[in-house]
């Protein structure tokens, strides 16, 4: 029998760290900045490379939209394929997501990668579908790369006798789930061969890289994760950077308020709904669109709860704006959106964005004015005040914001620990394996 390695974890911790220094996945060296464009040829992008994320009703929804839009941004076509009856799926925490395809209509399709999103019952639902394992094995006797996380390791791989003899890892409470024919190590990434495995929601980020650098080099990796704000270490404490400290308090359950556009990043979106929807908020997501449905920035669809008309008839604790360069300026150009944010800053109630939308939507409209803030590196010099851009997270008395999709899992945690202190954002944080 394979010998298992499953010493108690420590207690993830995190803590606010300059962006300057780099990333470091592991197992793998230091992520550098982003190539210049002028160095990059146009004959020298690499070939488009096909994959497949299936997703079902009760997927994780972080694990499933990192990944694809961390793919994307590399350049893969990521065909997104439903293993229910409908396009429409819903994922875990109330979040609804839209499909390209059902998973039937892909079945003669060759890709070079499947990437399994975790969540349960996701995973289970996924390694029920008997089209996707047929096409998961052919796949893999075929030598072509295939992955999964959190749960869908030991649920679908393992039950699919795709992990025999290989090393893997998946989320803490499925380790003893992995078949005896594999070993199982805690790493937060795991390559063995042409299997690629990870542990959850918190280390989905660094999983999606490591595909990149598999499917396009690590050049292509470095160039990726550049722009998004990589978390430095995952060992260390973080702490908010906190100016004129105000308790934030809420008459029972705080009620959240997350606006959508066509445009928005679907990662911090996502994460922060999710993240946050965890922790017992009671979270609505309005589109500002004339349609539920959105498609966000690297084109994944998501569907709102409700429009922006309906949502706001109702009065929130806190407004907290996801970023994308279009969803920010949607945001900007909503005359009931901005309305409702500067009667919230008025009221001295709650508000936050992150990455484009505080230079992008906060700040023309005057809801920075003495506040400090953060913002994306390349939208700083948007902000009349820059002393704070280089931190992660900055919370201005009832104003909180931050920098981007790297941040978004800090940004979340950090809204938990203000609404609810810092022992459940830690605890949540532990859970997220972050």
């Amino acid at each position: 029998m394979a010998t298992r390695h499953l010493a108690p974890l420590p207690l993830p911790l995190f803590k606010n760290l300059s962006p300057l220094k780099p990333f470091l996945p592991p197992r793998t060296q230091t992520f550098l900045p982003p190539l210049r464009s002028s160095s990059i040829s146009p004959m020298a992008s690499p070939p488009s490379k096909k994959v497949l994320v299936p997703i079902a009703n009760g997927t994780e929804p972080m694990e499933a939209v990192i990944t694809i839009d961390v793919l994307r941004r590399a350049g893969a076509d990521v065909t997104v394929a439903s293993v229910e009856k409908d396009l429409r799926v819903d994922a875990c925490w109330g979040i609804k997501l839209v499909a390209d395809a059902l998973v039937s209509d892909c079945a003669d399709s060759a890709f070079d990668l499947i990437s399994l999103p975790g969540g349960m019952p996701g995973s289970a639902n996924l390694k029920d579908c008997k089209v996707l394992e047929n096409m998961v094995k052919k796949h893999a006797e075929k030598g072509g790369l295939y992955a999964a996380i959190c749960a869908a390791p030991a649920v679908a791989l393992g039950s699919w006798g795709l992990l025999k003899g290989l090393k893997a890892t998946c989320y803490p409470s499925f380790m003893e789930k992995l078949p005896s024919e594999a070993t199982a190590v805690e790493s937060r990434v795991q390559v063995d061969g042409k299997a690629v495995t990870s542990r959850g929601a918190g280390t989905a980020i660094e999983f999606s890289l490591i595909l990149v650098e598999k499917l396009y080099g690590k050049d292509k990796a470095d160039e990726v994760a550049g722009p998004m704000v990589m978390r430095p270490q995952h060992d260390v404490e973080f702490v908010l950077r906190e100016l004129n400290s105000v308790e934030w308090k809420c008459n029972g359950a705080p009620k959240i308020l997350v606006p959508v556009a066509n445009g928005s990043e679907e990662m911090e979106a996502v994460i922060i709904i999710d993240v946050l929807r965890r922790a017992k908020a009671d979270v609505t997501v309005a589109s500002v669109e004339d349609k539920l449905e959105i498609v966000a920035s690297r084109k994944v669809k998501l569907l709102a709860d409700m429009l922006l008309d309906d949502a706001i008839k109702m009065q929130y604790d806190l407004i907290v704006l996801p970023g994308g360069l279009g969803g920010a300026q949607a945001f900007s150009n909503s005359e009931k959106l901005i309305a409702l944010l500067k009667k919230q800053a008025e009221s001295n109630k709650l508000y936050g964005a992150i990455c484009a939308s505080p230079a992008i939507a906060l700040e023309p409209h005057g809801l920075l004015k003495g506040k400090k803030a953060t913002a994306y590196p390349a939208m700083c010099n948007k902000l009349a005040d820059q002393s704070e851009c280089e931190n992660r997270i900055v919370v201005d008395s009832n104003l909180i914001t931050s920098r981007g999709p790297g941040t978004a899992m800090e940004f979340s945690l950090g809204i938990v620990e203000k609404l609810f202190g810092r022992e459940k954002a830690l605890n949540l944080a532990k859970s997220l394996v972050f």
